[in-house]
Parts: C-alpha cells; sequence; structure tokens
C-alpha cells in the first residue's frame, strides 16, 4: 500500500522514518521496522505535507527540470551551477510577479524581442 493511499485511508504508518518503531529481536539487537494496519489515526496532517511537498515539485523543479531542461546543464563546476539557478529562479519570480502562469510561453515571448527582458527588469 503506497503512503498515499495509507493517508487517504487514515492508516497509521510506523515504517516512516520520523515515526519508525525499534524493537529488540532476541536473536539480533538491532531496529525492526513494522506497519501496523490496524490502528487509525486522523490523516489530515500526513496528506498536508504531501500536498505541500508536490506543490512546492509542481510549482518551481518541474519548471526548472522541464522549461529550463536544467537536468541537462553543462553548467558544473566552481559557482556556475548556483549562479545559474539564481538566474532562472529570477526570472521564474519577474515572470510571476507579472502574472504569467505560463511560464515557457513567457520565456518564449521575451527571448523574440532583446528589448523585452531588459524592460521586465527595468520595471520591478
Amino acid at each position: 500500500m503506497s503512503r498515499l493511499s495509507r493517508c487517504r485511508a487514515g492508516i497509521e504508518d510506523d515504517s516512516h522514518p520520523h515515526r519508525s518503531a525499534h524493537r529488540e529481536t532476541p536473536q539480533r539487537n538491532r531496529p525492526r521496522r513494522h506497519q501496523s494496519l490496524g490502528r487509525r489515526r486522523d490523516p489530515r496532517p500526513d496528506c498536508r505535507w504531501l500536498r505541500g511537498h508536490w506543490g512546492i515539485e509542481n510549482t518551481v523543479h518541474w519548471i526548472r527540470d522541464v522549461t529550463f531542461d536544467e537536468d541537462r546543464s553543462q553548467i558544473r563546476t566552481g559557482s556556475g551551477p548556483q549562479v545559474m539557478a539564481t538566474l532562472r529562479n529570477i526570472a521564474i519570480s519577474l515572470h510571476r510577479l507579472y502574472g504569467e502562469t505560463n511560464i515557457a510561453e513567457a520565456c518564449r515571448h521575451h527571448s523574440r524581442d532583446a528589448h523585452r527582458p531588459l524592460a521586465l527588469l527595468l520595471a520591478s
């Protein structure tokens, strides 16, 4: 059963690293993970955590991965990767600040004329 399914069903998951139950076995003294499917609890805190995590993934990381093709970037030395990530985040933030919902379309629009990105930067 996946974590999301357990979350929707309200079943407590003791296999999560922050809630792992440690029980000593007679043969080996090592932590043991187990899952108890019988106990029910309020699923809302975990569901909020999952939604928050995927909200971040969908809003920032997905745009950086797909629109800016960040995974195939060949900038790997020195402070280059951090600088490029900062520039990408600034571009995303500026487009969102001015009400753009489709970042890829906004990037294409601004790439057609050299004056548009400068106007966007100077207007902020």
